[in-house]
Order: C-alpha cells, then sequence, then structure tokens
C-alpha cells in the first residue's frame, strides 16, 4: 500500500479569515477545492494539503462532536528546511493572528517551535537532521 495524497481536514469559524492567515505564513490555495464553505491550502505540491471546512460544512462529514478550539484535538507537525525557516514562520503566524504555545526546543539534531492557528489548531514547525541524532 502506497498513500499519495494526504488531506487534513480542520474545522474553522470564518473560511476567509483562514485564506488570509496561510497564504500570509506563504502557502497557496488549490482553488479547484475551495469556495465560500472551505479552502484547501497546498501543504506541500501533489502530496499534503490541509482543509479548512467551515465549522457548520465540517459538520456533515461526522456525526461526532466537533471540538472547540479550547481542546487539542490533534498535534500537527511540519517539517522545514532550516531553522531560520522554523523561526519565521511561527513569527508570521503570532504577527497574522495566530499565537505561540511553546517555548523554541532544541534537541541539537532537531529544532522546534509551536503556534496556533486562529481557530486554535496546533503546529509543531520542526527542523531536523537525523544524521545528527545520538547513537546510545
Amino acid at each position: 500500500m502506497e498513500i499519495t495524497d494526504i488531506y487534513v481536514n480542520l474545522p474553522v469559524k470564518d473560511v476567509q479569515k483562514a485564506r488570509e492567515f496561510w497564504t500570509e505564513l506563504g502557502f497557496s490555495i488549490n482553488e479547484q477545492f475551495s469556495d465560500e464553505k472551505a479552502i484547501c491550502v497546498v501543504m506541500k505540491e501533489n502530496h499534503i494539503y490541509t482543509m479548512f471546512l467551515h465549522e457548520d460544512f465540517f459538520k456533515t462529514f461526522t456525526d461526532r462532536p466537533v471540538a472547540d478550539g479550547q481542546t487539542t484535538q490533534t498535534l500537527l507537525a511540519i517539517g522545514v528546511n532550516s531553522r531560520d525557516q522554523v523561526d519565521a514562520m511561527v513569527k508570521t503566524a503570532t504577527e497574522n493572528g495566530g499565537s505561540e504555545y511553546s517555548e523554541p526546543r532544541d534537541h541539537g539534531w532537531m529544532y522546534q517551535w509551536a503556534f496556533a492557528d486562529p481557530d486554535g489548531h496546533q503546529w509543531e514547525v520542526m527542523h531536523g537532521d537525523v544524521s545528527q541524532i545520538p547513537s546510545e
């Protein structure tokens, strides 16, 4: 079995606000899968997408309660190419309606920092070099 694409679906209160937030971070929108009820943010072209669905629309896909942004429903981790990119993404996120929810952490081989988007979804941004993992 080989997975070709990943689509993460998350509820949002305001689709336009989500669009503005994620494009400010430098991501593009796949307009083919976007409208007033949802936007499709391209995290990695041809592979990883996040669908931000208006809460009412999101609820049509599940019969379970939807988290309200005050509870942790999932932790999303994204890898970038450098420590500078980690810092830049978190800085841009917090300047555009997001909030920092942890201090930067340097594990030697991996550096990470995290933000919550305007709807409370938590994003861990990290850069790592597996060749630097200490051997036992």
